[in-house]
């Protein structure tokens, strides 16, 4: 998916991070991707900042303010949707907490902050201005996220219901992994949900991959720059080579290496 203009629903659209150090994170992010960045003001002292790469949107960075008590660093995942008015009255009917009603972000697009019944929060976007991600599943982007919650079985049919996704396990695959299929076939796949859940004292949460051709090296080398390793490089059978991380104001992500990256 070289460019990725235009988001169907059900899709991941965008990426953000709230983060404590903007100018940390700019410099940790562009070293380790190469990402460019543009700084847009936002308010007094405030910038909104667009991460680039190859002149494409691949996400965005914003400082953690003081009317955001508690929130940590985090990279957040937003799916694309027709109505963020219909589609947030429908998660709340369905189990979810809407943290943040539905509001216009200027004349970009409209959103809500979600928390699905298990306690992993996501946004929702209807786009306007703003379509979201130009660039994914390349070398250096966004290319997949996990749901990662201790509650699959309350997960699965609050998901399936609010954008019409299929999650199903894989032919012969024992692990009990479950696919978020956002369309009719294999091509449509976007994302999954892991058996294991949430570590002692970790909350539900959605984690995000950046696609490498190399794991391990890019590991290392975010380890270089600050970063905190929580999995080491690990494969899995068919599928890739990953690893789990936080950057260095603690926003956990995580590396995808396919299979057939070389």
């Amino acid at each position: 998916m070289p460019e990725d203009t235009m988001h169907k629903p059900g899709s991941f659209c965008w990426i953000e991070l709230a983060t404590t150090d903007q100018d940390a994170a700019k410099k940790f992010y562009s070293n380790l991707f190469g990402w460019t960045f543009i700084d847009n003001p936002m308010g007094p002292g405030e910038v909104y900042t667009m991460f680039q790469l190859n002149g494409l949107d691949t996400g965005a960075a914003f400082k953690i303010g003081n009317d955001m008590p508690g929130l940590p660093p985090n990279w957040a995942l937003y799916v694309a949707v027709e109505d963020a008015d219909t589609t947030a009255s429908q998660a709340a009917s369905l189990g979810g907490t809407l943290l943040k009603e539905p509001f216009d972000v200027f004349t970009v697009g409209r959103m809500a902050v979600i928390q699905d019944p298990t306690g992993a929060t996501f946004c929702i976007w209807q786009a306007n201005e703003h379509k979201g991600i130009g660039i994914a599943a390349e070398e250096n982007a966004f290319c997949w996220a996990d749901l990662i919650t201790k509650d699959a079985g309350k997960a699965k049919p609050f998901y399936e219901q609010l954008f019409g996704w299929k999650l199903i396990g894989a032919k012969n695959d024992p692990s009990g992994y479950l696919h978020i299929q956002n369309g009719d076939d294999h091509s449509d796949m976007i994302g999954g949900i892991p058996p294991q859940g949430p570590q002692h004292g970790a909350p539900s949460h959605w984690l995000l991959y950046f696609q490498t051709s190399d794991c391990d090296g890019t590991t290392q080398k975010a380890e270089q720059h600050g970063a905190r390793i929580y999995a080491p490089p690990m494969s899995i059978p068919g599928a890739g080579r990953f690893s789990v991380l936080a950057d260095p104001q603690g926003a956990v992500f995580a590396l995808f290496e396919p299979q057939n990256a070389a």
